[in-house]
């Protein structure tokens, strides 16, 4: 997609028509080449952004495909980084893209459910990068919660939100279309793909992590620059346990 070495469209399309799990494996070897793969450019503001709280001593990336937010995980933290996933295939290309070296923290791996996290009070840092979309609103509580659970007692819960696209620019009409048609296929398709863009809300997001026992607020990533209206590009969500 996009390049001579990533997915085809026929690829594509089977991924589509798979479970959002299977979607995943089958994408993963040319995951990283296509335009979904988090920018350097995100992580590198995130970690900007994290280094004033830290530093801290375990971190984990939930929902963490093929492991981009262990960049950040292995920067500001110091002695373990977690990664966890639902896909054995992206895990699978997390381990290699992440080995073990002789400096820094060394990375695990873990597959499991998001909304099922097997982690009680383990982490200082809980960290996702454009995981959301593949949850329903309905399941941001359960899924806030366990990441909840999994965080020590001041333990903070940190995720990038890009502001939503001008009304009736051609981004706003393209995210539009692209829900539009997963609900249709959705509808008329099992299994079922899960993937929405237009469902994380920031109001209704906040409204979740507070009541999942977060006190949560906002700051803004400077280094990914301004709207016309002079407002932030992008926010990071800072959610205290």
């Amino acid at each position: 997609m996009f390049t001579a070495k990533g997915p085809t469209l026929r690829e594509l399309a089977v991924q589509a028509l798979s479970s959002t799990e299977r979607g995943y494996d089958l994408l993963a070897p040319s995951f990283d080449r296509t335009p979904f793969r988090t920018p350097d450019r995100l992580l590198d503001a995130v970690t900007d952004a994290l280094r004033p709280f830290g530093p801290f001593r375990a971190g984990l990336d939930v929902c963490c495909g093929t492991g981009a937010g262990l960049r950040v995980l292995r920067e500001v933290c110091r002695e373990q980084v977690t990664g966890v996933d639902f896909s054995a295939g992206m895990l699978a290309r997390a381990r290699a893209a992440h080995p073990r070296t002789a400096e820094g923290p060394v990375p695990h791996w873990v597959r499991a459910d998001a909304r099922a996290l097997p982690f009680r009070e383990g982490f200082d840092l809980a960290v996702s990068f454009g995981a959301f979309g593949h949850f329903l609103p309905r399941e941001r509580p359960v899924l806030f919660r366990q990441v909840h659970t999994a965080l020590r007692p001041g333990g903070l819960f940190a995720f990038p939100v890009p502001a939503p696209p001008p009304v009736g620019s051609l981004p706003y009409w393209a995210l539009w279309g692209f829900d539009t048609v997963m609900r249709v296929r959705n509808l008329l398709w099992r299994p079922r793909f899960i993937m929405y863009y237009r469902t994380f809300r920031l109001p209704d997001v906040l409204d979740d992590l507070a009541r999942a026992g977060f006190t949560a607020g906002t700051t803004a990533l400077p280094a990914l620059g301004t709207r016309p209206d002079g407002a932030p590009r992008c926010r990071l969500v800072v959610a205290r346990r």
